[in-house]
């Protein structure tokens, strides 16, 4: 019997999740989870073969969990409507075993829970096509610039925190527009969210 713990903000959907895997003779759902730290502390209580986890939740997200179950026994499996190529890219980095899209078909995703107990990992296609072509162009610093940009901090604020000048804070964000393609740092950051580029 595989033993699945899932993790879902949407109650309605992970009541359905919940009901359509248990018809399944080989499965059995021994957790339901509404946010990532909940599902975290469920798969080191209840040791499930595999957890179920969607990305936007409230508190830690499906990513932050699964980076939190990295050395964990328990499969991975990213369950989300989001095909963007940040949120893959740290998924896979954080080791999940398969990435599907919410519209695939029912019978799809017990089909590859049955894969990934099997040893194989399973991303969603669309996702394959131009992961290698959408990589964070920027640098380390940069993202932390851009990341306090997005928490509203200005210029001498950023030039605190870092403990720089504000002149060098002036030109990693023209450098940021420049690689990004962007005007201001309102489209920078939408950019960045798009993209799934920010943790």
């Amino acid at each position: 019997m595989i033993r699945i713990v899932i993790a879902e903000d949407q109650q309605m959907l992970l009541g359905a999740l919940g009901s359509l895997l248990n018809l399944e003779d080989d499965m059995e759902v021994v957790g339901k989870a509404n946010n990532g730290e909940d599902a975290v502390s469920l798969v080191r209580k209840l040791k499930p073969d595999v957890c179920i986890t969607d990305i936007e939740m409230p508190g830690m997200n499906g990513l932050e969990a699964a980076e939190a179950l990295k050395e964990d026994a328990c499969k991975v499996i990213i369950l989300t409507t989001f095909s963007r190529t940040g949120y893959f890219q740290r998924a896979i980095k954080a080791g999940v075993s398969a990435y599907l899209l919410k519209d695939s078909p029912s019978e799809e995703l017990a089909n590859s829970i049955r894969s990934v107990m099997d040893g194989r990992r399973i991303y969603a296609p669309e996702l394959m096509d131009d992961v290698y072509s959408e990589e964070n162009p920027l640098t380390e610093r940069e993202k932390e610039v851009l990341e306090l940009v997005a928490d509203g901090m200005n210029t001498k604020e950023i030039a605190e925190e870092l403990s720089i000048k504000a002149g060098t804070v002036r030109n990693y964000i023209s450098t940021i527009f420049e690689k990004l393609e962007v005007k201001n740092r309102i489209e920078a950051i939408s950019q960045s969210k798009e993209k799934g580029w920010f943790k």
